[in-house]
């Protein structure tokens, strides 16, 4: 198994919008070959990051989502925040890093 978590730092007013997005979000991933799960972790603490984890079956079925139409449908509102931000010169409201994993145990 193969874990990618995204670590996302959101500005705190786009916090709520950050959350709303994925509360609605249109589940695009769930359509991609070797996709298991996915889960998105609200910090405890307001000063830590959220995070992504989403579990795939191998490492080339989460490069295959990376490319897809499927990962632009999924991301499209978040991009067009982001194109807004640089557009009018602003600071981004989120900024994001992945790192990915080989699952050693479960």
């Amino acid at each position: 198994m193969f874990v990618a978590i995204n670590y996302i730092t959101c500005q705190e007013e786009y916090k709520p919008r950050f959350e709303s997005l994925f509360l609605s979000r249109a589940h695009a991933i769930d359509r991609m070959d070797g996709f298991i799960k996915m889960e998105v972790l609200k910090p405890a603490d307001q000063s830590a990051d959220y995070l992504i984890v989403s579990h795939w079956e191998n490492e080339a079925s989460f490069k295959d989502w990376t490319g897809s139409p499927e990962f632009r449908e999924g991301h499209q509102r978040g991009f067009k925040d982001l194109e807004k931000a640089k557009a009018s010169g602003t600071e981004p409201p989120m900024k994001s890093t992945f790192k990915t994993y080989q699952v050693l145990t479960v």
